[in-house]
């Protein structure tokens, strides 16, 4: 991948889905009570669902990642740490892609 592609994998797309996805979605339905699993599926899902671009198989393949910050939010309470998580799983990823 190009320097571009780094950034947005490595930086952009970690810090601004855990912000959206972590600190607002899955913060609203904390707040609203009920389960936590019920808040932590649903982020995971809307988590792999922004992936979709990427097709079906790249959904499937995030869910189970999602649900791991999800986990991490529900417990820390900081998407920081979600993010920098999921900047590890990126990179992580991408080195598999290139060997």
């Amino acid at each position: 991948p190009d320097a571009a592609a780094l950034l947005r994998l490595l930086l952009l797309a970690p810090v601004l889905e855990e912000w959206v996805v972590r600190a607002g979605l899955q913060e609203w339905l904390m707040r609203r009570g009920g389960p936590a699993g019920r808040s932590v599926a649903l982020s995971a899902a809307a988590f792999a669902l922004l992936h979709l671009g990427s097709g079906w198989r790249a959904v499937l393949l995030v869910l189970a990642p999602g649900a791991v910050l999800a986990l991490l939010y529900q417990r820390s309470r900081d998407w920081r740490l979600c993010a920098l998580l999921h900047c590890g799983m990126n990179a992580l990823a991408l080195g598999g892609c290139v060997l």
